[in-house]
């Protein structure tokens, strides 16, 4: 049950990136999509880090799921990085984000490379696998966070 609702996500979230740009009637539906498509992966995320970190006891399935849902998630926030949305809602991006979109493009690819990467891990079922996976994932958001998100939201 859970690999079909895993495979709808994947599914679902692939359609959804190919007509996102023209769903976003206005600047803030797509800070709004791409705000909630990264909270999603935090969550997956940070439920597969709480087993790395002990805080959880580790469940190779679990992990794997979340890993799959993570995969998915980082296909789509940037189809919503669309020209006009650096304004009509709260935002943590920054302003560069628009300038250097071939630099934000390559560090989206080496995340999601990164993504795929951390679920081959989690399907091995090795706790050890999983960490190393899940610290190159975290340092990929990183190195994007670090130049394009800003430490508070902007008040538009």
């Amino acid at each position: 049950m859970k690999r079909l609702i895993v495979t709808a996500v994947a599914v679902f979230g692939a359609l959804a990136s190919l007509s996102a740009h023209a769903q976003f009637q206005k600047p803030e539906d797509a800070i709004k999509y791409r705000q909630s498509v990264f909270t999603v992966m935090a969550n997956h995320l940070g439920r597969v880090g709480a087993m790395a970190q002990g805080r959880v006891p580790f469940d190779a399935k679990a992990a794997a799921d979340n890993a799959a849902i993570v995969v998915t998630m980082s296909k789509l926030p940037f189809a919503a990085f669309v020209e006009g949305s650096d304004k009509g809602a709260p935002t943590r991006a920054k302003p560069e984000v628009w300038k250097d979109q071939a630099k934000v493009k390559d560090l989206a690819g080496k995340m999601q490379a990164e993504a795929e990467k951390f679920e081959a891990a989690a399907k091995t079922g090795n706790l050890d696998n999983i960490k190393t996976a899940l610290g190159s994932l975290g340092q990929a958001c990183k190195a994007c966070h670090d130049d394009y998100r800003a430490e508070k939201y902007s008040s538009n």
